[in-house]
Formats: structure tokens, C-alpha cells, sequence
């Protein structure tokens, strides 16, 4: 279970902003769609999860764990938190092959081959990221997030570069495989209406002044 409290302060060109989210149970097994305007800090809300931003204010704590306490100064360090995280723009390795992401993150074969044959990647294994198209690294960035059976998965537009019937199946696979890893998983998505079926939450973020 996780529960977050925090504020954090944007730049706006209307002025200055608060991302505020208080949140007191993502329960384990959870899967939770976050959504909002162009500027409202959805990306902000996962990185500061993840503990690679530091809010103002606030609390986050993990299965009775205090992760982030700004009173008492107390932030968890990325590594420490563990956290799978797909990125918008995917931040692959442009030197290390398809396997290679997978192999950095695990040492597991079995996990791996796994993960290659959920993102229809089994054949491309040996490729670069600059040898795969934009989809193809998509579902890279998401296997790679997988590989080390994270606890919490953050994702942030994770379905956006793939046409209608590969998210259909991808989603479909994914469903499977966070209910056997008891994940609880937080989605930023722009097109809510796409995570039909797949999340039972929601997370509405806006900006408050």
C-alpha cells in the first residue's frame, strides 16, 4: 500500500502553480489511471514518486515505510526505492542491444524470454534501439521497467506510439502480468478513455494557484 501527500510548485507562464495530491491508499494489486491538463505535473507527480524530483512539501510512504518526509528531511534515494518507471521518451541505451536493457536490469533467462515474447520482441533481440521503430522502443522502455519485478510501476504515456490492435493485445498481456506480480501500477495517460478495462482507479491532477 502507498499513501502520498505532497506540494510542489510549477512554473506557468500564467504564473506560478501547486501540484498538490493527497492520496491515502494505492492498494497493492491496483492499477490507477492519472489524468489531467497540458501543464497540471502528471509527469512531475511520477518522477517525485520515484525520487528523482523532491517536492516542497510532503509525505509518501510505502507499506508503512516513509519514503519522502520534507518535515524531517527523510528521501529515500531512487535505487533504495526500487521503482519501475517507463519514461515518455524511454531513455534507452543507445549502445546496448534489445537483451541487453532486459539483461542490465536481471539476471533471470526465463523472466527475460518472457518479457521478449509479451512485447513481440523474441525476434528483434539482438537490435539497437536505433534499429526499432518508435513502437518498438516503447515496449522496450515497458519490458525493461518489468525486468526487475518492481513493486510499483510508474508509466508515463506508456501506449502512445502503438497502433489500436498492438495496444489492444499489449494491454491484454499486461493485465496478466501485473495481477500475478501484485503490482500496483500508475499510469499517466492523455487519452483516459484507452485504459478502459485495464485500471480500476482513477487519479484526476490539475494545478491549483
Amino acid at each position: 500500500m502507498i499513501s502520498i501527500n505532497i506540494e510542489k510548485k510549477l512554473k506557468a507562464y500564467s504564473g506560478q502553480q501547486w501540484l498538490k495530491v493527497n492520496r491515502e491508499e494505492f492498494a497493492d494489486g491496483s492499477i490507477t489511471k492519472i489524468y489531467g491538463p497540458s501543464g497540471a505535473g502528471k509527469t512531475t507527480f511520477l518522477k517525485i514518486i520515484a525520487g528523482l524530483i523532491t517536492p516542497e512539501k510532503g509525505i509518501i510512504k510505502v507499506d508503512g515505510i516513509t519514503w519522502l518526509d520534507t518535515s524531517t528531511k527523510t528521501a529515500l534515494s531512487p535505487q533504495k526505492r526500487m521503482v519501475g518507471f517507463v519514461f515518455q521518451n524511454y531513455a534507452l541505451f543507445p549502445n546496448m542491444t534489445v537483451r541487453e536493457h532486459l539483461e542490465y536490469a536481471t539476471k533471470d533467462v526465463g523472466w527475460i524470454d518472457r518479457l521478449l515474447t509479451i512485447g513481440k520482441l523474441e525476434t528483434l533481440s539482438t537490435h539497437k534501439p536505433e534499429h526499432l521503430s518508435g513502437g518498438q522502443q516503447q515496449r522496450l522502455a515497458i519490458l525493461r521497467a518489468l525486468a526487475i519485478k518492481p513493486k510499483l510501476l510508474l508509466m508515463d504515456e506508456p501506449f502512445s506510439a502503438l497502433d489500436h490492435e498492438m495496444k489492444r493485445v499489449l494491454i491484454d498481456e499486461l493485465k496478466v502480468l501485473f495481477a500475478e506480480l501484485g503490482l500496483i501500477v500508475l499510469i499517466v495517460t492523455h487519452n483516459p478513455q484507452e485504459l478502459d478495462g485495464l485500471c480500476d482507479g482513477e487519479l484526476a491532477i490539475d494545478t491549483e494557484r
